[in-house]
């Protein structure tokens, strides 16, 4: 947790339409593409840029250059970074402090992915595995079923749990779904765009009790990207300063993770619930003051158990919060208006910094269909097993 020490706009965000393993560019060309769409927005020649942090999950060594340097070649600090599914955050995390602190005046935060088909898996079998502890725990357990992919077997047993606690309906996590394909309907940069209905999400094959497929987001490949600056910078330069890092977070593990017997704790939901405390103790304000969030709803389950941990319902309400309907427009807070993971891509290095630029559209009221409106305070969360998590809120200043 960093306190606020000076203001950090994000003057420019960019992002390609996500696509299919397969259907995208290379990485170099995705990342490059980002890059120069978020410089472009901001008005800001890559010259000015003073530092990169470019994140990836899958990608060998230094390809955070390889992507950047399709932009320039400034000669720039390039830091590259792997965090699981919360890397892109990590990325504009790191650019924010640096920028923050002192140390630069302008850096750009970039993410990409260029998946392949399938479940995720590591990418090597001849060395420990940084999940090795969380499926141990997980095994002891539930068990491990060797045919399910082992992403849904963890959030599935956190969905699982949940119901065990709390007695929810199995179709409650289709809500989620059903709402998110909703949401993405009116996002043209979002892989799956055609709306389902609950009967068809709950009549999709089962991956894992109790996520049917259209609750799992899929392998997705894509780049988004930052730029986030000083005021002083923003104002030499006459940048746009609508939107202002209010506050933000980072947080890992802890042994409650491991030791609570709670499959909710052990996807994350611990590592969620204090970030987004120290966020609204650092920016003074509440969850109930928020008006648009965009979460990490790589499952259906994660979603649902998110919404409490973020405290934007009391523990054990999310049923009620979903059914009637306070997760979207015309509700309390909107929830995903992106689409979220489940329908707009999960390009895992790529998701957090897509994240942001959904929510700096939203408080520019450049969302289009999507526009929640009047949004104010927007807040982020981007979570990686293994573990990561960030929070970040973000106030407009119009």
């Amino acid at each position: 947790m960093t306190l606020q020490q000076r203001p950090v706009h994000v003057v420019g965000v960019g992002m390609i339409p996500f696509t299919k393993p397969g259907a995208s560019d290379p990485y170099t060309v995705m990342g490059a593409r980002a890059a120069k769409l978020a410089l472009d927005d901001a008005g800001v020649d890559y010259a000015l840029v003073q530092q990169a942090y470019v994140g990836y999950v899958y990608g060998d060594s230094t390809a955070g250059q390889a992507a950047i340097y399709g932009v320039g070649l400034t000669g720039i600090p390039v830091f590259n970074l792997n965090n699981n599914c919360s890397t892109g955050s990590s990325a504009l995390f790191l650019a924010r402090q640096a920028v923050e602190s002192g140390v630069v005046e302008c850096a750009i935060a970039l993410g990409f992915e260029q998946m392949q088909p399938g479940a995720l898996k590591g990418a090597y079998d001849d060395r420990p595995s940084p999940m090795g502890r969380f499926a141990e725990v997980m095994t002891q357990k539930q068990g491990f079923v060797p045919e399910a992919p082992r992403a849904a077997q963890f959030f599935g047993g956190a969905g699982r749990d949940y119901m065990a606690q709390h007695g929810i309906r199995r179709d409650t996590f289709g809500r989620i779904s059903v709402k998110a394909r909703q949401h993405a309907a009116r996002n043209p940069l979002a892989v799956f765009r055609q709306t389902l209905t609950l009967d068809e999400v709950m009549a999709a094959p089962l991956v894992f009790d109790p996520l049917t497929r259209f609750q799992c987001c899929p392998p997705t490949c894509g780049a988004a990207a930052a730029i986030v600056c000083s005021a002083e910078f923003a104002k030499k330069h006459d940048l746009d300063m609508r939107v202002v890092i209010a506050a933000q977070a980072m947080t890992t593990d802890t042994p409650s993770t491991f030791e609570s017997g709670d499959m909710r704790k052990l996807v994350g939901y611990d590592m969620t619930a204090a970030a987004a405390k120290q966020v609204y103790e650092a920016a003074g304000i509440g969850p109930e003051e928020l008006d648009v969030v965009e979460l990490h709803d790589c499952f259906t389950a994660n979603e649902l158990i998110t919404y409490e941990a973020l405290g934007l319902t009391p523990e054990g309400t999310a049923e009620r919060f979903i059914v009637e309907g306070e997760n979207t427009y015309g509700g309390r807070v909107v929830t995903n208006p992106s689409g979220g993971l489940l329908s707009k891509g999960h390009p895992l290095g790529a998701t957090g910094l897509a994240q942001c630029a959904e929510l700096v559209w939203q408080l520019r009221g450049q969302a289009e269909q999507r526009q929640v409106e009047g949004a104010r305070l927007a807040l982020q969360h981007n979570l990686g097993l293994g573990g990561a998590c960030v929070v970040t809120l973000y106030q407009s200043q119009r």
